[in-house]
């Protein structure tokens, strides 16, 4: 468990201030903003502790609140979606980093898209939890999507910042559907410290109405997407079709009725497992580390598709050496086969014209 979280400031195009954090250590892993959030309270909460916690065992977790949530800039000039973008661009940007995994939960899978389609250079893996690409004002519902967004923003508006808790749980009981009443009154106090009444309605009022269906199919990173079965606040039809608008994603449906998972319920060590080996290419972990930076190099082009004639030319070296380091390569990544190789190369991010040495 770790026992601190390092807070940070950083300013976004525009000028509004943005709070990030980071825990744990080794290779970096960002997760784009999600409402709602307060880095200081979801550190101690137990709605959001425990994916601290698990997010940060092998990876430094980098997160932020986005502008108008928790230490963020409240009531900020701009709540788009272009600016959301804006914002992480700025948390990357200041923590220095190249190249590392992104995490999208619920809206913030959006931004995580439409940063990787422009930055494709700096993603090398790509998680989508409880995403959606299209937002309730853009799935065809007609009358009844604006009435219900309509609805949902009167209610904050009457209620969010008052002491009269059955507004807010309205939302409350839509993430949590499977939460016990103290998990729901801890949803509900995050909403509150999380931010204003009206903040929230600029940020519902966004997010109803992005769409990266657009952006989706020019992700050029292995992406891995997973959507609870019976999520009661984003359907399940809207993370399957985020998958299958991601070229080669791969979809794992988890067994749950909550859109934030909860550390009790079998779907959360799920979770995690499918993560961790995505990101570490399904090899034991640090495998890909054991390699020379010449079997990196072959590993890059064998990603791509080249044969071992192509390889050698490439590299300037005999089609025999090619053939025992392709052997090396096997017995470090405890693989049998070349496609093997392959498929573990492209979900570790090979084979996308990046650099990965």
């Amino acid at each position: 468990m770790h026992d601190r979280q390092n807070l940070r400031f950083c300013t976004s195009s525009d000028g509004v201030r943005l709070a990030y954090a980071t825990t744990g250590s080794g290779p970096p892993l960002v997760k784009a903003a999600n409402w709602l959030s307060h880095l200081e309270f979801d550190w101690r909460s137990p709605i959001w502790r425990h994916w601290i916690e698990g997010l940060s065992r092998r990876h430094t977790y980098i997160r932020y609140d986005t502008r108008g949530c928790g230490l963020s800039d409240r009531d900020p000039p701009e709540i788009s979606f272009e600016s959301w973008v804006h914002d992480l661009e700025a948390v990357v940007d200041a923590t220095k980093l190249d190249r590392f995994p992104l995490l999208g939960i619920s809206q913030g899978g959006a931004i995580a898209v439409a940063y990787a389609v422009r930055h494709p250079e700096r993603v090398s893996h790509l998680v989508l939890y409880g995403a959606f690409a299209r937002g309730r004002l853009k799935r065809g519902s007609g009358q009844d999507g604006i009435d219900e967004t309509l609805l949902m923003c009167k209610l904050f508006e009457l209620g969010w910042g008052t002491d009269n808790r059955s507004f807010r749980q309205v939302f409350a009981n839509q993430f949590l559907p499977g939460g016990s009443l103290e998990l729901i009154e801890a949803y509900d106090e995050l909403q509150r410290q999380s931010a204003t009444a009206s903040d929230a309605v600029r940020v519902l009022q966004a997010s109803s109405q992005l769409d990266v269906t657009a952006l989706a199919p020019q992700i050029s990173c292995p992406t891995l997407v997973m959507h609870a079965r019976d999520d009661a606040r984003v359907p399940f039809e809207e993370g399957r079709l985020f998958a299958s608008l991601i070229p080669g994603a791969r979809f794992v449906p988890l067994e749950s009725r909550n859109h934030i998972l909860l550390e009790s319920e079998p779907a959360w060590p799920r979770f995690l497992e499918e993560v961790d080996a995505f990101l570490s290419g399904g090899s034991a972990p640090g495998a890909f580390a054991e390699l020379t930076s010449r079997e990196r190099q072959l590993l890059e082009f064998l990603a791509r598709g080249l044969d071992n004639h192509q390889i050698a030319a490439h590299l300037e070296l005999s089609e025999k050496t090619v053939r025992n380091m392709v052997s090396s390569i096997l017995a470090k990544l405890e693989l049998e086969s070349r496609s093997a190789a392959i498929v573990r190369a492209r979900l570790a991010g090979f084979g996308t014209g990046a650099t990965t040495s």
